[in-house]
């Protein structure tokens, strides 16, 4: 549980005293509860209800650009009826831990989107990172070495995220971009890479890394200075930022010493791991995540 020292900023939400048990010993792994969800499969075909599918923009057909798109069991073509988006950006890969944990780093692994939203409500976009040239997805970081030009990457999601609105009953006022490892860097780094890209989001949940904590990441644009630039186009929109074990200590800490206020929650998962997995399995935390987004879907349906 992390609370605020008297005095301190109070730009940070803290959280109820149900976080403390989770931190009082080892952490388990997440292969010590079971599953309750497991993301669907792709499928081939357009997309429908319950269908996950891999999908290109028309402007990118003939590459080997692609995103994934699930459409939840709850979907109908009614124009009268808008979903929110969960948009996603996935961890670096091919990863391993010592805990097993791995990440491909590809749009097809991803899965905080479908345990986030249970498969219902939400549509859920996975969107790729592109390489220098923009015609192919990459698996680690943005772009290519030495440059990692993220341009084509925000160029992407600018296009992709207002398409899938447009033809699959996406709300355009409540999209939530979230992301796991170099995805929770990306919430920010490409997120609010510029103004205009910065105007897509309702909020943000990013797990496990935040742009700006660590400075010493490969690409061009690691350093404080840049990662402040990018921090300051938030604003008051909130993110839940989590993390295994404590993870999210030096985020908070790194928040603090910006002098940025904000409205940002910290969560602990309650697991060891360095997996999205976490969420496709019953926790404390996955049930105070739905519970913040629940609330700040309804907050933003109320101020239209």
């Amino acid at each position: 549980m992390i609370i605020p020292r008297s005095g301190a900023w109070t730009g940070v939400l803290a959280l109820g005293a149900a976080c403390a048990p989770l931190l009082a010993g080892p952490l388990p792994d997440i292969a010590s509860v079971p599953a309750d969800l497991e993301v669907p499969p792709l499928s081939g075909g357009p997309p429908a209800a319950g269908k996950r599918v891999k999908q290109v923009l028309p402007a990118k057909g003939g590459t080997a650009v692609h995103h994934v798109l699930y459409l939840p069991a709850d979907w109908t073509p009614d124009a009268a009826r808008k979903f929110p988006v969960l948009v996603e950006f996935a961890g670096n890969g091919p990863y391993r831990n010592k805990h097993g944990d791995v990440s491909s780093g590809k749009v097809e692994g991803s899965k905080l989107g479908y345990g986030i939203s249970g498969g219902r409500g939400f549509i859920w976009l996975c969107l790729p990172y592109l390489d220098n040239a923009g015609g192919a997805n990459v698996t680690q970081w943005w772009g290519e070495k030495p440059e990692y030009d993220p341009g084509p990457t925000v160029a992407y999601c600018r296009a992709a995220v207002p398409w899938v609105c447009e033809h699959y009953g996406g709300d355009p006022q409540r999209i939530v971009l979230c992301g796991f490892s170099r995805g929770a860097i990306a919430c920010n780094f490409i997120g609010l890479h510029d103004d205009t890209i910065a105007k897509l989001w309702s909020a943000f949940i990013p797990y496990s890394h935040y742009d700006g904590v660590n400075t010493g990441w490969p690409y061009p644009g690691s350093d404080r200075e840049a990662a402040l630039a990018r921090l300051k186009r938030l604003g008051n929109r909130p993110q839940f930022i989590c993390s295994e074990g404590t993870g999210a200590d030096a985020t908070r800490s790194y928040l603090e010493s910006t002098g940025v206020t904000g409205r940002w929650t910290f969560r602990t998962t309650g697991f060891r791991n360095h997996n999205d997995a976490w969420v496709l399995r019953p926790s404390p935390a996955r049930n105070e995540l739905r519970a913040w987004l629940k609330a700040h879907l309804e907050r933003a349906a109320a101020a239209r």
